[in-house]
């Protein structure tokens, strides 16, 4: 039977046959996955749009997997020379389309576990630091990478087998069929990858149905998950693309409206084509070529709370520490030291983060820059330089700027950003002497903290200021670190909670020594997570995930439980505020020193391709690709959003600052040059 269709099918069995097997694979892994998820499945009642859908995505993708051999094996495959490296080319494909389809869907449960979604751009990003990620898995995930390299190994011997058996034994068409079969089957291959004969081809966007990120993303297959994401980086994203159109001048405008009144500089200050000398600001002489509002719409004058001798700064941005595992904001009992100062100091109880990576809590805390769907722009490639950051403005100041992290600074590209936007001063890894331990990561966050000690007790003495970005990373898969330091929350060993508690306990110590140093006195201090540990869930934006803990203390500061709405993009005007920095920058955070409007009050969270605005009432727009935005009530007790609808100067507010980003980045408003 199987010679009998082989015979039939001649020169187009390689195709069908390995067709039916990608197919097959495709759909089994779908049913096991959803199998998987079928509450989370039965809660959106979409058991059908997943397999029907999914099917559609599946010969999308073997469309575009298949369009290339089958033009080759039409016209070409046969028995002489030409004909045999045809089927040399051939095999080799089908090996590699196989052992592509198999490893991406071996590798999915495990991604999803982590992140919540199928394989994407974060699958790729991570590959260009080798010796971090590998670390990472022999460290963590030995059992997933002996299980991926035996079915790898497995899927391409018997991929090899098979494909010596699909192209031998072929029967071969007259020569003048050929051109007729190869226009056939590309047409067929080119109709099944666009999938559509509309304007635009098949993308997830089309088959999307749920408020449930995962959801939508059952109905594809990985392999297209993930070169569908690599397709978006080959072109920065830009949320003029995703949320629409809107004039600029509007843009600004609202923008602008949602900015604290008390830090708008008057027009007429910095409005005539005239040069304009600003003596005193950001520590120099201010002088402006041409109009602020063409130059930098959003620039504005802010004067410092304290206007003493300008203290020290530091930042201690704390690795995945969502508020659910903060006991003193009603989380897990594994922060005693963050809990208890937060009953001695500034602590904020309703702050979000803008995103859900570490280069985008680094992009709100060091540069106030709203967040956007694109790379945060620690990454992208028009800000690696002359990009406003509040090391950029200090070291203008007089300031010793540095960043101190465990493991390889140059890790996410931190290292080039940093250096070229104000920084100076980089302790990283190689310039630990000695560490006690040494994770996947790097040192850990013991050692950190020791070395934080050292180098603000020197700078201390210097008589200089200095700001420091302190970076932890003990509290990251595979979660390292070392042995009989705390008592286990829960086991095994390396979980997020045993990590949480370690990273509190070191951060603990760190404070016993800075409380009785020199610097405690003239230095501000803020302890404030990049991002929870994993955001997932059901809701298009699962906000209860943004929220983090945020604590300023030191020197000066006083108790304050603030219960106001509050963004990270808040806290770099804020502690420039309280250090005593008067400043003139681009940032649209509000300085929480001051009393705020509570209209003015919001969050803003970019959660994949869907942006989250939210007010102080938990009023919330959120805007998707392609799609009218959406109004909701979030209900801080269930953590659900509710629906409900939102008046449309609401609406315009959220969207203008959704584009602000991108509109900022690409007219380059938020450029530091201006400022020198």
């Amino acid at each position: 039977m199987s010679f009998s269709l082989k015979k039939r099918l001649g020169i187009l069995f390689p195709i069908i046959s390995t067709f039916v097997i990608c197919l097959s694979i495709f759909m089994l892994s779908r049913l096991s996955l959803s199998l998987w998820q079928s509450e989370r499945i039965n809660d959106v009642n979409g058991w059908g749009t997943i397999f029907l859908s999914g099917l559609r995505i599946d010969l999308a993708s073997l469309g575009y997997l298949f369009a290339v051999p089958a033009l080759v094996s039409c016209l070409l495959l046969n028995n002489n020379t030409i004909g045999k490296i045809c089927s040399v080319f051939l095999r080799i494909w089908i090996v590699a389309g196989l052992w592509l389809v198999v490893y991406m869907e071996v590798v999915t449960p495990s991604f999803i576990i982590e992140y919540d979604v199928r394989p994407n751009r974060l699958f790729v990003e991570y590959l260009i630091y080798p010796k971090e990620v590998f670390g990472m898995l022999l460290s963590g995930y030995k059992l997933e990478l002996l299980l991926g390299a035996l079915i790898s190994i497995t899927t391409i011997y018997g991929a090899w087998k098979f494909s010596r058996y699909a192209v031998t034994g072929l029967t071969f068409p007259k020569w003048y069929w050929r051109p007729v079969m190869a226009l056939l089957a590309v047409s067929l291959c080119f109709l099944g990858a666009r999938s559509s004969l509309g304007h635009r081809a098949l993308n997830p966007a089309m088959v999307a149905f749920s408020t449930d990120p995962l959801m939508n993303d059952l109905i594809l297959n990985s392999s297209y998950s993930l070169f569908f994401s690599i397709k978006q980086m080959s072109a920065e994203d830009d949320a003029f693309k995703y949320y629409g159109k809107m004039d600029e001048a509007n843009i600004i405008r609202l923008v602008k409206e949602s900015m604290s009144a008390n830090t708008r500089l008057p027009h007429s200050e910095l409005s005539s084509s005239e040069n304009k000398d600003l003596k005193g600001v950001n520590g120099k002489q201010f002088n402006l070529n041409g109009s602020s509002s063409e130059l930098m719409p959003t620039l504005v004058n802010r004067s410092a709370s304290y206007q003493g001798k300008p203290k020290n700064l530091v930042i201690l941005l704390q690795e995945s520490l969502g508020a659910r595992y903060v006991g003193g904001l009603g989380g897990l009992p594994l922060t005693p030291n963050l809990d208890k100062l937060m009953q001695e100091s500034w602590s904020f109880n309703r702050m979000y983060a803008t995103g859900t990576r570490s280069v985008r809590g680094i992009e709100a805390v060091t540069t106030g820059f709203s967040p956007t769907p694109a790379r945060s722009v620690v990454k992208l490639g028009q800000s690696q330089t002359n990009f406003f950051t509040i090391a950029d403005l200090l070291k203008n100041q007089g300031y010793h700027t540095q960043f101190i992290y465990g493991g390889e600074s140059h890790f996410d590209n931190m290292k080039s950003f940093f250096l070229g936007n104000g920084f100076s001063d980089m302790q990283d890894f190689a310039t630990f002497e000695n560490p006690d331990f040494v994770g996947a990561w790097g040192a850990c966050d013991g050692d950190l903290y020791k070395k934080a000690d050292q180098q603000f007790s020197q700078l201390n003495k210097s008589g200089k200021p200095f700001f420091s970005l302190v970076f932890t990373s003990s509290n990251h898969s595979p979660f390292d670190y070392p042995d009989g330091v705390i008592t286990p929350y829960n086991s095994p060993k390396q979980t997020r909670e045993n990590a949480a508690k370690y990273s509190d306990y070191e951060l603990g110590q760190f404070i016993k020594k800075a409380k009785a140093s020199d610097y405690w006195d003239n230095t501000v201090f803020v302890v404030v997570a990049d991002h929870d540990s994993r955001a997932y869930g059901n809701q298009l934006v699962p906000i209860d995930h943004f929220r983090i803990p945020a604590v300023i203390f030191g020197g000066g500061i006083g108790y304050k439980q603030d219960d106001r709405l509050a963004s990270q993009i808040d806290l770099p005007p804020t502690l420039l505020s309280l250090i005593g920095v008067d400043n003139l920058t681009p940032m649209i955070g509000h300085d929480m020193t001051q009393d705020i409007e509570a209209s003015k009050l919001r969050a803003m969270m970019q959660f994949y391709k869907n942006y989250a605005w939210m007010d102080n009432n938990n009023d919330v727009v959120i805007l998707q690709p392609s799609k009218s935005p959406l109004g909701f009530h979030y209900d801080a007790e269930t953590t659900q959003l509710n629906s409900k609808e939102m008046p449309e100067i609401m609406v315009d507010k959220a969207k203008a600052n959704a584009l602000w980003g991108s509109l900022a980045y690409k007219k380059g408003y938020y450029s530091s040059e201006y400022l020198h």
